[in-house]
């Protein structure tokens, strides 16, 4: 039962952190900072960096899942916490590249331009799911409700996998396009 209390205690937070994120980040993507009379120059040099973290929080969660599946239980929640680090300073660079920077367009012709846009729509969405999955996931595990965390865990991992991954796919198509 206290299990369970503990969950309820962070349920709002959960809830407002999964909504303050997705629209704080949505409204940013819109703001430059030059416009407000800041002379900032673009932080180009971010995008490769925060493709390498999504490529890195990957390979942290397929480890994290051996670990846990080899019984090292305190090296999947380095692991993880890992990961969650990971995700945060991505979200913090890809911010702050946009504050400064202009939107790249796609510049591929034909069948790859729907595929890449099938990716980032699929990586979008989902990166906006996967907050409070993630979130959930890992109260669980602080609350000791391990049956929890594992049934919700099976269905987080895929989908931070996919995000993860599919970051890193994005930023490689997208990059020929850059203006440095």
């Amino acid at each position: 039962m206290e299990n369970n209390s503990l969950e309820q205690k962070f349920n709002t937070l959960i809830i407002a952190v999964s909504i303050i994120i997705p629209v704080a980040v949505a409204i940013l993507f819109g703001v430059k900072l030059k416009d407000f009379g800041y002379n900032v120059e673009p932080l180009s040099f971010l995008p490769p960096i925060y493709a390498t973290t999504n490529g890195i929080t990957a390979i942290l969660l397929i480890a994290a899942v051996i670990a846990i599946k080899n019984g090292k239980r305190k090296l999947h929640e380095r692991l993880m916490t890992g990961a969650i680090a990971l995700s945060v300073a991505f979200l913090v660079m890809y911010v702050a590249y946009h504050m400064t920077s202009d939107s790249t367009k796609f510049g591929g012709e034909g069948a790859i331009k729907y595929v890449y846009f099938f990716i980032l729509i699929t990586h979008i969405i989902l990166s906006i799911a996967i907050i409070p999955m993630v979130l959930i996931t890992y109260v669980r595990a602080l609350s000791g409700n391990f049956d929890r965390h594992k049934k919700i865990a099976k269905i987080t991992f895929p989908i931070w996998l996919y995000v993860a991954l599919t970051g890193v796919v994005v930023y490689l198509m997208i990059s020929p396009y850059y203006v440095y």
